[in-house]
């Protein structure tokens, strides 16, 4: 091909990306439709994005997904009256051109695969309080804020904070707009003194000073039958947590952190379904355990799990110290970013409240190690059944693609990925295959996870279910 039919092709990208972009904006912004390219999010993304996610797909099948093959099927999207589901058209139109030459028949193919979002019935819009404002609650003001729209059942009405000294609210707001770690927010946050308040993307979110959970009246704020998520990390029972309920118009409470007691640990993806609606106070448990616990589902499913032992090479957090100092806990008081710190984890033992079959199989350690973000789970495997690299790394793959864990579970086949390449990952979980070791009946499985983003969006995951929130995700197959 010469230069220029290199530029031209190139042009044709281009211009179908931005012809997709209007479409993919009002899909969600008026039918609650998230578009995904074997995964890889659409929403909000720009053309180049939108470019690279269509030659990502040479990864999963062989070959490219030409922008001018899918572009039909979000244009047979927008006519149908699907709502409130994520929609993966790179599996769509992968698959419809594997059976049909011409594009005769998509718009009756579309509709068939995506029946079960046309007869869903429309849910009302539920009020979300955020109870703290450190990194997760940073994050999951971005994915909620990114989601506005009048389509949109998930409506961030206010966060909680301690203090409310001059100048709190202008940082509190420049905290929303930059990030060392996951950049700038993509959109617009404005700040009103007068009313104190924080406007992101025409979303407008009271900010409360509150100094414990149960002197809040959200009720003043015109907020009612609240979901708050509570991400301090300073109330992990049923009697600390407990105190949110106590607040007029606060109804139900997600932890995002590893409970106590009674209270159940959920893993979106693996026992959402174990969320009742009489659950008041719920934890989304912890980022390894969400890391973890899908991709030990899949393993255990297939060839059964013996016995095993998870290492964690966890990024360093704000529990630490940035210098040499007191801390209550063993070694954590050295300094994070100088030293590899060996110190505990639950993340193995709480696997077995979401998937109760593993219960005393599995044991763990952690090392906090001198980077902000991303982590890596090493899960040694003892298994009933043989397997080699090939088989595991298949079998996984799958799972990644096409079972009811494709979105926890991502997958690469990269000999190059390092650590900054996962920031910004949306899955629970990435498997590393290069990584796989597999012998006889072991396996040494290495797991990377955005311990930050990528647990973020399961905690959404987790918030939807609560609310009787249901989004599908298609096609099934």
């Amino acid at each position: 091909m010469s230069a220029d039919k290199h530029l031209q092709s190139w042009q044709e990208r281009f211009e179908m990306a931005e012809a997709m972009q209007p479409l993919l904006g009002k899909l969600y912004r008026n039918q609650g439709v998230e578009v995904v390219v074997y995964g890889k999010p659409l929403l909000n993304a720009s053309t180049i994005e939108i470019i690279k996610s269509h030659r990502l797909v040479r990864r999963h099948v062989g070959d490219k997904l030409r922008l001018r093959e899918s572009f039909p099927f979000i244009e047979a999207l927008s006519k149908l009256a699907v709502k409130q589901c994520k929609v993966d058209i790179g599996k769509l139109a992968v698959n419809y051109w594997r059976e049909y030459k011409d594009a005769s028949q998509i718009e009756a193919y579309m509709s068939n695969e995506l029946s079960a979002a046309i007869t869903q019935e429309d849910t009302e819009a539920r009020d979300v309080v955020l109870y703290g404002f450190g990194r997760i609650g940073r994050l999951l003001a971005r994915l909620l804020i990114e989601r506005t729209g009048v389509s949109n059942k998930l409506r961030l009405r206010a966060i909680v904070l301690r203090g409310g000294r001059k100048g709190d609210l202008e940082k509190r707001a420049s905290l929303l707009r930059r990030d060392s770690v996951h950049g700038p927010f993509n959109g617009s946050v404005e700040v009103d003194e007068e009313n104190n308040a924080i406007i992101a993307n025409g979303t407008y979110i009271q900010i409360i000073y509150a100094n414990s959970p149960d002197e809040v009246d959200y009720t003043e704020h015109g907020i009612s039958n609240a979901l708050v998520v509570d991400n301090t990390g300073i109330w992990k029972d049923e009697a600390g947590l407990g105190l949110h309920l106590k607040s007029k118009g606060a109804t139900k409470v997600l932890l995002t952190a590893p409970a106590k007691g009674a209270i159940k640990n959920i893993v979106y993806g693996v026992n959402e379904s174990d969320i009742l609606d009489e659950d008041t106070i719920v934890s989304a448990a912890s980022c390894t355990t969400n890391a973890i616990t899908p991709v030990l589902k899949a393993v255990n499913d297939k060839y059964g799990i013996v016995n095993g032992h998870v290492e964690t090479i966890h990024s360093y957090t704000n529990d630490q110290n940035l210098i040499d100092n007191y801390h209550s806990a063993d070694r954590r008081g050295r300094s994070a970013p100088l030293n590899m710190v060996i110190t505990e984890t639950g993340a193995a033992k709480a696997v077995s409240k979401a998937l109760p079959v593993l219960e005393g199989k599995l044991t763990g350690n952690a090392i906090r190690v001198p980077t902000p973000n991303v982590s890596m789970a090493i899960i040694s495997l003892n298994l009933n059944g043989e397997t080699s690299k090939h088989e595991m790394n298949e079998y996984l793959k799958d799972m990644a693609l096409q079972s009811e864990l494709q979105n926890q579970i991502d997958y690469t086949d990269s000999t190059e990925i390092v650590s900054s390449d996962l920031v910004g990952s949306r899955y629970a979980g990435v498997v590393d295959s290069q990584a796989t070791i597999a012998d006889g009946n072991r396996t040494i499985l290495y797991v990377w996870y955005d311990n930050e983003f990528g647990y973020s969006c399961q905690v959404v995951g987790v918030m939807q279910k609560m609310l009787g929130l249901n989004y599908q995700s298609l096609p099934l197959g």
